[in-house]
């Protein structure tokens, strides 16, 4: 076995025990990261159908501002009740509790104040008669925290029977118990817990089937609605050493987690269930079908009633719809369960995907590797998604990933580790080739192959200082106009590597460089663009610099005689298809750009001057800009070298034109429209009338205009198209 192979086993074997050891011990932390990347699935599954049974019956806003505030008088709640069992309810559960006696009722107040009234009527006691005569099952608190002396829990005509039970209880066993007041709670036919229990985390995501209190064990009011409904005389509890593992009612098993708690398997945001307005029920202005046979859950959403909850879909979700999520997950059959057996087999998975994936991934070369690693992830993720939703069990999440991502990083390592002298080699053997930045661009891709000869959309460009021969011709001392040139081209340099372009090559006073190559860009037009106007706002910082060093003095003088700024450029972009690669002799290459495109967008530069532009681009430029820019079309021609005719258009900003602005571009282009159409004295006559404007944006394209307009009215042209013929490079 040679060295490769020794640290390879050697790696994997620690690694798999760091991840075994990470699971058994892993802290509150990482179990909350785990259950809120399980809230993503959800959130990636997104809203599921329910089975339409379950009906919530909402105190609401609309309700409170109809009928008063909380709580409301119980012979209107006994209405409430009365009018959903007459319009057909299957079955109603309250999640509410009414733990004190109503001091709205008329028999309390007879007996406080000592009032005399003969026969008042006692609201407890209507809410309780109305309760026991229609399918309610009440709903009660436990207390989690707070004992309650002498409460007891309300017992349920059923029995509870516990199987296999070990010396050890994992059933949840609260402090004391909020029961309903005797009046009411002894009319009921059942009652039920609607306790909502968050995890750390603050999200409800498990819901208690059973709680154990006083040694008794009671269903919670989802669970006893269901055994009412099945008519079924006893819940079974099975259970094993290692805790709770099912309930049954009747044929119906449901799997909880081992304290006896379901995952809920939510179907969506607040609301995804039917709800209805109390206020509409209370008032008879509600469609009576909808809760016909139905299982209603009568709760409240208002949020000064603080009912809300946090869950895998929302961050104030009414806790009543909770309970319909438990029911409805029942009858469905659809229920998520975290089996007794499911720790074994997390560890098994997750030691197995780390050994697995790190083998598979030492043994591959970067290409494959990242392949492969998408692949991984992406299957891990499906299956887990599978065995959640379409099996119903719940995995651990975070650790199979962790271990991918530990795999993957120790095999990167690893082979960086030996073969970063085989990459010492690469480099050595290219960098009489390319520049530095392409040789680290080979290295740190290798599976692009950048520098094979290829064909890709970029945006060139290329600008020129106005005027240099003029500059140097002013000064005496070559190393100032060389420092002169390096203050400009440091200055624009920045700005274009800023908006990750690549410098092709400086030549003389002239910057080329171009998008999209060799990283790929989606929005390269418009990174160009905005370069190019960051260059030409930089120029004013820029002149004033060059203007206050000492260095410059001569030009700084010569340019105040000539009344003209040290630094004016023009730009021209072109986008289209170019050869892109390595290019050169064979002792000599660098990783350039050729092509049409190249070429098109040195005229476009070169025409800067023609028609007094700063910025010109061609139509293919404009035609990929995603963002939004002031435009001025400028020209339709044929450059030199090229037979197809180009538009070409002046940028004047980014976004929306100034009014000013906007008033002469409109003007502008109306006249541009009527020379295209060949009507010259018209067109004529917009053109003399923007020349005489006094801050125009562009001082020599209405003279360009006027000239033609003259010329082709005293000598019409036939068969016109706008286009202009450039025979010079400009």
């Amino acid at each position: 076995m040679n060295k490769k192979h020794l640290i390879t086993l050697s790696t994997s074997v620690i690694g798999a025990f760091f991840m075994a050891f990470l699971f058994v011990f892993s802290p509150p932390q990482l179990q909350s990261l785990d259950n809120s990347l399980r809230d993503i699935f959800f959130q990636i599954r997104g809203e599921i159908p329910t089975t339409g049974e379950v009906v919530i019956i909402d105190i609401d806003e609309k309700s409170l501002a109809t009928f008063g505030q909380w709580p409301w008088e119980r012979n209107l709640v006994a209405q409430l009740i009365q009018q959903l069992s007459d319009d057909g309810a299957g079955i109603i559960g309250l999640d509410i509790v009414f733990s004190e006696k109503d001091k709205t009722s008329p028999a309390y107040l007879n007996k406080k104040h000592s009032l005399n009234i003969d026969n008042p009527e006692d609201y407890d006691e209507i809410l309780g008669n109305t309760v026991g005569n229609t399918p309610t099952i009440l709903g009660y608190v436990f207390m989690m925290n707070d004992k309650t002396p002498k409460a007891t829990a309300p017992s349920i005509p059923g029995i509870v029977i516990e199987q296999n039970t070990s010396g050890q209880s994992y059933i949840l066993e609260p402090l004391g118990v909020l029961p309903n007041t005797p009046a009411i709670q002894d009319k009921a036919y059942s009652s039920g817990f609607f306790n909502n229990l968050p995890d750390p985390s603050g999200m409800v995501r498990n819901i208690p089937l059973i709680m154990k209190f006083n040694n008794i064990i009671y269903p919670s009011l989802a669970l006893e609605m269901l055994r009412v409904a099945h008519q079924s005389p006893s819940i079974k509890v099975k259970s094993s050493e290692t805790g709770v593992e099912s309930v049954q009612i009747g044929d119906l098993l449901i799997p909880t987690n081992r304290y006896g708690q379901l995952f809920v398997n939510y179907r969506g945001p607040g609301h995804t269930f039917t709800y209805i307005s109390a206020a509409d029920v209370l008032n008879n202005q509600y469609d009576k079908t909808a809760i016909e046979g139905k299982w209603l859950l009568v709760g409240t959403s208002a949020s000064a009633l603080l009912d809300l909850r946090s869950m895998p879909f929302d961050n104030a979700y009414p806790g009543v719809e909770a309970h319909a999520n438990v029911i409805d997950n029942i009858l469905k059959g659809d229920t998520l369960s975290k089996p007794n057996w499911i720790e074994a087999a997390d560890l098994l998975f997750i030691v197995s995907v780390f050994l697995l994936s790190y083998l598979v991934f030492n043994s591959l070369g970067a290409i494959f590797l990242i392949l492969t690693a998408i692949s991984s992830f992406t299957g891990l993720y499906f299956f887990i998604n599978y065995m959640l939703f379409t099996e119903g069990i719940i995995l651990n999440i975070l650790m199979p990933f962790s271990a991918l991502i530990l795999a993957l990083i120790l095999s990167t390592l690893f082979n960086y580790f030996f073969e970063s002298r085989q990459k010492d080699l690469i480099k050595n053997k290219l960098a009489s080739k390319v520049s530095s930045s392409v040789m680290d661009e080979i290295l740190k891709n290798e599976s692009l192959d950048i520098m094979q000869g290829q064909t890709r959309e970029i945006t060139v460009f290329f600008s020129d200082l106005r005027g240099f021969t003029n500059l140097s011709e002013a000064t005496s001392n070559p190393q100032v106009l060389i420092q002169f040139l390096n203050e400009y081209t440091t200055a624009m340099t920045n700005i274009i590597v800023e908006k990750q372009g690549t410098i092709d090559k400086f030549i003389g006073d002239s910057i080329m460089a171009y998008w999209n190559a060799p990283i790929e860009l989606n929005n390269h037009a418009d990174l160009a663009v905005s370069a190019s106007l960051k260059q030409l706002a930089a120029l004013t910082a820029l002149n004033n610099q060059i203007k206050q060093n000492p260095l410059f003095e001569e030009l700084a003088k010569y340019c105040k005689q000539e009344n003209i700024e040290p630094i004016k450029i023009g730009i021209g972009l072109n986008t289209g298809d170019a050869v892109v690669g390595e290019m050169g002799s064979a002792g000599r290459s660098d990783y350039t750009v050729i092509g049409d495109t190249v070429n098109l967008s040195s005229r476009l530069e070169s025409l800067c001057k023609f028609y007094g532009s700063t910025l010109n681009i061609s139509q293919y430029t404009k035609a990929a800009l995603k963002e939004e820019y002031s435009f001025r079309f400028i020209d339709k021609v044929t450059v030199k070298g090229k037979k197809q005719a180009v538009e070409i258009w002046q940028v004047h900003g980014f976004g929306q034109p100034t009014e000013r602005l906007k008033k002469e571009l409109d003007n502008y282009h109306q006249a541009i429209a009527l020379y295209q159409n060949s009507q010259f004295a018209e067109a004529l006559k917009i053109f003399n009338e923007l020349q005489t404007w006094q801050d125009k944006t562009n001082q020599k394209i209405y003279g360009i205009y006027i000239e033609r307009c003259k010329h082709y009215i005293s000598d019409s042209p036939t068969n016109f198209d706008g286009v202009y013929q450039h025979t010079t490079k400009a």
